[in-house]
């Protein structure tokens, strides 16, 4: 009896001691989980302070101690809108949840020569180009510590091009949200923005040609976006800047919803856009939609067609020829005077007065976009017609046959490589 006296008191002894360690290790274990967030927002706010160019302009290739410390990504703000980036690895090329690469601030420091190669100064930040060690050439735009658009519109732009794919919007192939920093990376555009080429003297103007080209690709992306992307995506900012050419002089839609804003009035501070290209009915009631985005196009072909931009009177210099203009002619009075007569009159009224629907006050006026991809097949379809038919007046039958069968391309100018690629992709 005794014996079995001595054993119960043991085994409750040690009940009681196990318990009191299992309770201590859940108070331990509670702290740390309270101190944790605290101590990681300390290390995030110390990095944040860290300036981009850490280690001077001739840090290429050897980068100080300062760089391969702890990683700090940005933590969430005061409403918790990126805390979806503290859950990502932080080594280079991770596939994160977007399905987009994430790189490391290091890489990326070394890629573009330590954040020297600037190529291009934005609302969002500056850009620069930047060689991957993949030998890929990349542009990389950092947002800038004072940006309006700040972490939200730096989430929507990696979630939404990680799903959306088309060969005319820019492709978004990386990002990095480390050190104090958030970084897009895209592929580089060797021909810069067509704002450049309408507006700078660093350019020859561009041909008519590919100006209605240009139109086609900017449209062709916009419809995927508006009928091919589930759900659709308003693009909210077309602009001549947002366009961007790549070495073939095709065109790619680029910032979604971290270019410019302007505020257009004072008192509507959540109006956002860049003045002169913004739909007179959202002004009015703040309400963004698909027309928006066709009046956003219908300024930009003005904007193409005249090669004046719309902080220049664009718009009232259209309607005082629009008032000049007979139904479907008249319009050459706007065009561009650097191209000195060398368009189509026919393209160019065509284009003009279909530009002048997309710009109705009244947004059950407008076209849909898919209209605005058929008018501006149509346009370049019969263009190649009439090429075609006066090709084959002046060549022998022998020739012209001989040219069909090779389709020899050797030798033709930037234009030519278009027109003759522009047959199979008419079809898509």
């Amino acid at each position: 009896m005794e014996g079995e006296s001595f054993g119960l008191i043991v085994g409750i002894s040690l009940g009681l001691v196990i318990g009191v360690l299992l309770a201590m290790a859940a108070f331990l274990c509670f702290r740390y989980h309270r101190q944790k967030p605290q101590i990681l927002n300390s290390v995030s706010s110390r990095s944040a302070t860290l300036p981009i160019r850490e280690n001077g302009p001739d840090a290429c290739n050897i980068m100080s101690d300062s760089t391969l410390g702890p990683d700090s990504p940005m933590k969430s703000s005061s409403n918790g809108r990126s805390v979806w980036l503290a859950g990502f690895s932080k080594r280079s090329n991770v596939i994160s949840a977007s399905g987009i690469l994430e790189y490391s601030y290091r890489d990326l420091q070394k890629a573009t020569c330590n954040f020297t190669n600037l190529i291009g100064q934005g609302a969002f930040g500056p850009v620069y180009k930047a060689q991957m060690s993949t030998g890929e050439t990349v542009a990389v735009k950092v947002l800038a510590t004072d940006s309006k658009q700040g972490q939200k519109e730096f989430h929507t732009e990696v979630m939404l091009l990680g799903r959306l794919h088309h060969r005319n919007l820019v492709n978004l192939v990386g990002y990095c949200a480390e050190k104090g920093q958030h970084m897009l990376i895209y592929v580089y555009m060797s021909k810069g923005s067509l704002a450049s080429h309408l507006y700078s003297n660093k350019y020859e103007p561009l041909s008519w040609d590919l100006r209605v080209y240009i139109a086609l690709d900017v449209a062709r992306g916009l419809e995927y976006l508006h009928d091919g992307a589930v759900p659709c995506v308003i693009h909210r900012d077309i602009k001549s800047s947002n366009i961007l050419l790549d070495q073939s002089m095709r065109a790619r839609v680029a910032d979604f919803g971290l270019s410019r804003e302007e505020m257009v009035n004072k008192h509507a501070a959540n109006i956002r856009g860049t003045f002169g290209y913004l739909d007179p009915e959202y002004i009015s009631t703040k309400t963004f939609t698909k027309k928006s985005d066709v009046y956003g196009v219908g300024v930009l072909l003005f904007e193409l067609i005249a090669a004046r931009n719309p902080q220049q009177d664009l718009m009232e210099y259209v309607e005082l020829a629009a008032m000049n203009a007979e139904e479907k002619v008249g319009w050459e009075e706007i065009v561009d005077s650097r191209l000195d007569g060398r368009f189509d009159l026919q393209e160019v009224n065509e284009v003009a007065v279909f530009a002048y629907k997309c710009v109705s006050r009244a947004p059950r006026k407008r076209p849909n976009m898919r209209d605005v991809v058929q008018v501006l097949t149509r346009v370049v379809k019969a263009r190649h017609s009439r090429k075609r038919q006066k090709k084959s007046s002046l060549l022998p039958p022998t020739v012209e046959s001989s040219v069909e069968q090779t389709g020899d391309r050797s030798g033709l100018s930037e234009n030519h490589r278009r027109d003759n690629s522009m047959d199979s992709t008419l079809e898509d």
